[in-house]
C-alpha cells in the first residue's frame, strides 16, 4: 500500500484546502491521472497519480486542510478496481464490461441528478444534489469545459439550458432583489488581506505621469513582423516597459529594495513581478533577472505566464519573490487608477488605457495616443523626488526607445 501526499509547499506556504478529488475511493487510474486539486494562498496545486492502480482510501476530503507533505489518500498500485474495496460514500453494483470482461465498478441508479452525472467531481455531484442545478447545464470553466465545484457555487448556464430541480421542474426566474452568497477561495481572501495590509501598515503614495505612445506603436507597426518572424513570438509594448523599468531600478536603487523589519533590503537583481488576470483572481507571476532578458524572451515569457494562468497552470515558483511590480489595467480600459502596493515590495507600475488626445506640442495641438502611467511606492522607503525622477525616466525611454538600445 502506497501513500498519496500533499505537495510539499515553500516556506511562503503554510497550507492548502483540499478543493476537488477528482476520483473516487475504489477507483482504478492510471500513472498521472490527476487525483486532487489543492488550493493555497498563490495557486492552485495539482495532485496525479504516481502509478497504475487503485485509489483505495481517502484520507482528506473536500474543504479539509492539509499541511506540507501530509497523507491525503491511500493508493495500491497495480491492483485494478474489481480487487479494491467499495467506495463508501455511495451504493454500488458491479456489471460486466462489454470491451473485455472485466468487472468495474458502477453507481446504482438512483435517479435525479447525481445518478445522471457519475462522470462529475464528487464536490460537484454533491453541490448539484443540494442544488438542484444539473451540471450537464452549466458551463464548465474547467479543463475541456469540465464543470467544478466553485461553477456550481455560482452556475452560468449554457445558452441552450435553464435551471431544473431534482424532479425535473424548471426553477422560477430569480426576481430583480434576488441575491446569492458565495464562499471566497483561497486564493481570493489572500489578495484581499494582502490588499488591505498594503494600505494600513505602508505609508503609500502615488505620482502621476502621461506618456506619448507614438514613438514606441510607430515602431511596433514597422517591425513586428520581422520581431514575430525572427523571435517566433508578437511584439507588444509590455516588453518596452520591462526593460524600461529595469532600465530606471538600477538607477534608483531604492526603487527595487523592501523592507525588512527596521532594515533596508538593496537588491542586487531584477525580477519584476506582471500582475495576470485569472479565472480565479489576480496572480503576480515574476520575470526573473530583466536585465539578462532581451524583448523577445519577455514577450515570450509574458505569453506563457497568460496562458498558464488561465488554465490554472501557474506554479509557486512562477510567483515567488519579486522586487518590483507592473499592473496594465489598460487591457480593461481603465484610463486612470491608483495601484496598491505589492508587500514586501517598494513600488508598482500602473499601465493604462491608449486613448487619443489633443496635445501641445511645440506651441502646435497635435493628436497623439497618449498613456497615463501611475508609480505607487512606500514614502517611509522612497522621497517624493526619487519617486517622481523614477516615472519620469521611464516615460522618456519609453517615448524614445533608441535611449535603451545605446544605454543612454
Amino acid at each position: 500500500m502506497a501513500e498519496i501526499k500533499a505537495p510539499v509547499f515553500p516556506e511562503s506556504v503554510a497550507d492548502g484546502t483540499i478543493v476537488e478529488w477528482h476520483v473516487t475511493e475504489g477507483q482504478q487510474v492510471n500513472r498521472d491521472d490527476l487525483l486532487a486539486e489543492i488550493e493555497t494562498d498563490k495557486v492552485v496545486l495539482e495532485v496525479v497519480a504516481p502509478d497504475n492502480g487503485v485509489v483505495t482510501r481517502i484520507v482528506k476530503h473536500v474543504d479539509d486542510i492539509v499541511l506540507s507533505d501530509e497523507l491525503i489518500a491511500e493508493f495500491e498500485a497495480g491492483a485494478s478496481a474489481s480487487a479494491a474495496p467499495a467506495a463508501e460514500s455511495a451504493p454500488v453494483q458491479e456489471k460486466q464490461a462489454t470491451d473485455g470482461g472485466a468487472p468495474v465498478q458502477a453507481a446504482a441508479s438512483t435517479g435525479g441528478v447525481e445518478a445522471d452525472h457519475k462522470d462529475q467531481s464528487p464536490a460537484v455531484r454533491k453541490a448539484a444534489k443540494e442544488s438542484g442545478v444539473d451540471p450537464k447545464d452549466v458551463e464548465g470553466s474547467g479543463r475541456g469545459g469540465r464543470v467544478t465545484k466553485s461553477d456550481m457555487s455560482s452556475p452560468t448556464l449554457k445558452a441552450d439550458s435553464s435551471i431544473k430541480t431534482d424532479s425535473g421542474q424548471p426553477v422560477a426566474e430569480a426576481g430583480p432583489r434576488s441575491e446569492s452568497r458565495v464562499p471566497m477561495t483561497r486564493l481570493r481572501k489572500t489578495v484581499a488581506n494582502r490588499l488591505l495590509a498594503a494600505s494600513q501598515e505602508t505609508a503609500m503614495l502615488t505620482t502621476f505621469n502621461e506618456v506619448n505612445m507614438k514613438p514606441l506603436m510607430d515602431m511596433r507597426a514597422k517591425y513586428k513582423d520581422q520581431f514575430e518572424k525572427r523571435h517566433g513570438t508578437r511584439l507588444g509594448f509590455m516588453s518596452l516597459f520591462v526593460k524600461a523599468a529595469t532600465e530606471a531600478l538600477k538607477r534608483f536603487p531604492a526603487v527595487n529594495a523592501s523592507l525588512d523589519g527596521n532594515d533596508i533590503v538593496y537588491h542586487g537583481y531584477y525580477d519584476i513581478g506582471v500582475a495576470v488576470s485569472s479565472n480565479r483572481g489576480l496572480v503576480v507571476p515574476v520575470l526573473r533577472d530583466t536585465d539578462q532578458m532581451s524583448m523577445a524572451d519577455v514577450e515570450a515569457k509574458i505569453r506563457e505566464f497568460g496562458g498558464k494562468a488561465q488554465e490554472g497552470k501557474l506554479g509557486l515558483d512562477d510567483m515567488t519573490g519579486g522586487t518590483f511590480t507592473i499592473s496594465n489595467g489598460g487591457v480593461f480600459g481603465s484610463l486612470m487608477s491608483t495601484p496598491i502596493l505589492n508587500p514586501p515590495q517598494t513600488a508598482i507600475l500602473g499601465m493604462h488605457a491608449i486613448n487619443d488626445r489633443p496635445m501641445a506640442v511645440n506651441g502646435e495641438v497635435k493628436i497623439l495616443p497618449m498613456m497615463y502611467l501611475a508609480l505607487s511606492y512606500d514614502h517611509r522607503m522612497i522621497d517624493g523626488k526619487e519617486a517622481v525622477q523614477f516615472l519620469v525616466t521611464i516615460k522618456e525611454l519609453v517615448e524614445d526607445p533608441t535611449l535603451l538600445l545605446l544605454d543612454l
